[in-house]
């Protein structure tokens, strides 16, 4: 279909949006920045739990609540920027013959999707948050409060949601575009 184009700058794909795009494309780079860090975090601790626990019977008290944590965290952040430059696996063996213009529908049902289901995850991970927090579970070791880590992942899966219905509109634009009709 149209996936990024190797050693082409990522952000390409977004040089065709308009400025809500812009901007959506901007909040999705940062949250991806912020989750790529929050990675690097993870395998620091990971590293010095597991070289504390080798060496000296010591390893980083409640290191698998915090990695299991940060990661749901991490792992949200990244799917609007995915989404955004087209990094999402697609199968394109049924539509290597078709027009640019549907492949672009095509894509505009697909993002619809990714939108639907990115507004489901963030509704029910918002509620189960706040279920969570009312019922004060915290986590075995550090005692941590679970929702936290929970409404964390929320920002991410706004996103997504937000970046789904805007493709949607671009891809359906490209694809007016593409067969010569005004939309």
């Amino acid at each position: 279909m149209h996936e990024p184009i190797p050693g082409a700058d990522p952000g390409a794909a977004s040089l065709a949006f308009g400025p809500i795009g812009q901007i959506l494309f901007r909040a999705s780079k940062v949250s991806a920045i912020m989750g790529g860090l929050m990675f690097v975090a993870i395998v620091v601790m990971s590293i010095i739990s597991i070289v504390g626990r080798k060496l000296f019977a010591a390893p980083v008290p409640g290191d698998v609540e915090m990695l299991q944590m940060a990661a749901a965290f991490a792992s949200a952040s990244f799917f609007s920027y995915c989404h955004l430059n087209g990094g999402d696996v697609k199968v394109d063996f049924f539509t290597a013959k078709a027009s640019p213009a549907t492949v672009h529908r095509l894509d505009a049902f697909g993002s619809l999707l990714v939108g639907l289901f990115g507004a489901l995850i963030t509704w029910r991970a918002a509620v189960g948050a706040l279920a969570i927090k009312e019922a004060g579970e915290t986590s075995m070791i550090l005692g941590w409060p679970i929702w936290v880590a929970q409404v964390l992942m929320v920002p991410g899966f706004l996103l997504m949601a937000l970046a789904g219905f805007y493709m949607v509109s671009f891809h359906w634009r490209m694809s007016a575009a593409q067969s010569g009709v005004k939309s």
